[in-house]
Parts: C-alpha cells; sequence; structure tokens
C-alpha cells in the first residue's frame, strides 16, 4: 500500500466518512460512504485558504446560489493533502458575506473532476507533493452536493476538525516517527551508555507511555478538547523523537540528510509539518485554555462583526 493511498483511508475513512454520516442526507450516504469504506474513492479537504490558516472562520472563498439547484464557487485553497489524487473534496465556502465569519459558511461535496478545478501539488522539505493548492473558477456545484444545512458549514466543519486531531494523535508513531528505532539505535552505536543522553530518552520513553494513556482517557470522555490535548503532545512529542534519532545518527545522518531514503533525515524533516497539521500548537493550547482550563476567551474585536466588513490583510 502506498503513502498516498494510507493517507486517503485516513482523510476519507477518519474525517470525511463519519462527518457525511453525522450530517448527509440519505442519498448522500448512499451515493459517497459504501465508496470510502471500500477505499474506491480518494478525498481531500479544501479548507485552508492563503489568508485562513490558523483562523479558518475567515475564508474568503464564495458560493453564490445561481438557482434553486445549482450553487457557483469561486476561490482559492491551500495545502490540501492528496487533492491532486482525489475524486471528491470536503468544501467550506462563504455563502453568506453580511453574517459573522463564523456564520455565513456552508460545506459542499465538490466534484474535483468539475470543469473550473485546477490543481497545483506544492514540493515540500522532503521532495514529496502530498500538499496542494486548489483554484476554483466558477465552479458549478449541485444543490444535492451541499452538506448540511445553508449557512451551517462551521458546524460541519467542527466534527471534521475534531476527527482530525484526534486521528493525528492516537500514537506518538501515528505520524511515523517512532521512538522505538531510536531507541535500538541508541544500544548499537553506544550512546545508550551516556547518562545525560540515557535521561533525555528515557524521558521521551515516559511521555510516549503517558501519551499512550491520555489518548485512552480522551477516547473514553470524548470531549471536544479531548483531541486537542492529545495532537499537541503528540506532534510535539514526535518532534522531540526525530531530532533526537537525528542526533543518534550523527555523522551518518548529517551526511545523508538530503537522501529522501535516510530514514534519520527523512522523520527530522517530516516531522516540521506536524505541528501545524490538523491545528497550530498555539490554536491547539488556545483550545485547551479555554475549553479544559475555563480561561477567559482571547479577546477579538471583529466577533459579531459582518464578515463583509472584517479587515483583512
Amino acid at each position: 500500500m502506498t503513502e498516498a493511498v494510507e493517507g486517503h483511508h485516513f482523510v476519507a475513512r477518519t474525517l470525511i466518512g463519519p462527518t457525511i454520516e453525522t450530517w448527509g442526507t440519505g442519498d448522500q450516504r448512499a451515493r459517497f460512504l459504501p465508496g470510502i469504506e471500500a477505499a474506491k474513492q480518494i478525498w481531500c479537504q479544501l479548507f485552508s485558504e492563503p489568508g485562513a490558516g490558523s483562523d479558518l472562520a475567515s475564508l474568503a472563498t464564495r458560493a453564490v446560489r445561481r438557482d434553486a439547484d445549482h450553487w457557483t464557487v469561486t476561490g482559492q485553497k491551500v495545502w490540501s493533502s492528496f487533492a491532486n489524487l482525489a475524486d471528491y473534496g470536503m468544501l467550506l465556502a462563504r455563502t453568506d458575506p453580511d453574517k459573522p465569519k463564523h456564520a455565513g459558511i456552508t460545506c459542499f461535496l465538490l466534484d474535483m473532476r468539475a470543469r473550473g478545478v485546477t490543481v497545483r501539488p506544492l514540493r515540500q522539505l522532503t521532495g514529496e507533493e502530498h500538499f496542494c493548492e486548489v483554484f476554483l473558477d466558477e465552479v458549478q456545484v449541485p444543490d444535492t452536493d451541499r452538506l448540511g444545512p445553508i449557512d451551517a458549514g462551521w458546524r460541519v466543519a467542527l466534527s471534521t476538525l475534531s476527527a482530525e486531531r484526534s486521528g493525528l494523535s492516537g500514537t506518538s508513531d501515528a505520524s511515523g516517527v517512532s521512538l522505538a528505532p531510536v531507541l535500538a539505535a541508541a544500544r548499537v552505536n553506544g550512546t545508550w551508555q551516556e547518562p545525560i543522553m540515557r535521561d533525555r530518552l528515557a524521558g521521551l520513553l515516559a511521555m510516549e507511555r503517558a501519551l499512550e494513556l491520555t489518548n485512552q482517557r480522551a477516547a473514553k470522555s470524548r470531549t471536544d478538547a479531548g483531541g486537542s490535548i492529545t495532537k499537541l503532545a503528540q506532534s510535539e512529542l514526535s518532534q522531540r523523537i526525530a531530532e533526537i534519532g537525528f542526533e543518534i545518527a550523527g555523522a551518518h545522518g548529517a551526511y545523508c540528510v538530503a537522501d529522501p531514503l535516510c530514514p534519520e533525515a527523512y522523520a527530522l524533516l517530516d516531522s516540521r509539518r506536524l505541528t501545524i497539521a490538523g491545528g497550530t500548537s498555539e490554536i491547539q493550547r488556545t483550545i485547551i485554555a479555554e475549553r479544559v482550563l475555563g480561561l477567559d476567551r482571547e479577546p477579538d474585536p471583529d466577533r459579531g462583526r459582518p464578515w463583509r466588513a472584517v479587515r483583512r490583510g
């Protein structure tokens, strides 16, 4: 199974499928869920935009209703994993610019082969091209492919975002950064015998075990912020594992840093995305502060103002 197909399974089954199950019509569930379950459809998320990443609700892609049966969508999306392979995409678009930014958004299920859809892959540090930018030029979308009520797209998206954070934090090696081979390498090359290095590795091992228990607790509690807690811990732990693995590799790791087949170098470069994908660590900390610790919300001078009146960079 290729990495692209594995990613497709995660996006389709973990993110899109449950959202369609929750919000979809009977016809939509019958049309899409069997293909997702059978891994016959590749899906992508069309959420983030050049001017709407961490502040996703400020998205500007517009969907205008032309008649009772069709919408016209124009805009740009970015960082859409596997969009170049996808059959369908879950799209968020602004349908009422006179409502506050969290309102006036609607979710659509987009045929990625529709006229007006252009996909351009983006090359990553690792040399791979999993992320893409997507251009939408007056794309016609039937109203039968609208997911959830009009202007309720933010609530639909929260279902997907919560599943994404939980899915990205199943274990510390959910992203492919596992501590076990790092420990094995330390024993082989003798760095395990160094007290300082052994103490650092033991600390990571303790964090890995604690994360496993936290994942189990979060899965049982099913709180909205549970995924943020484990996603924050997982992504930062995986980066630390990648960094110490590269350090233990020593000269070999430095020599092969440009070789995509070098596991230590690949893990180091690939791990940079982990504290961004699925919501940055800063966003996760804000969610935890507000929803778990009960701290005051961050001030937002644009709260309640119509999206059309909000100043954007």
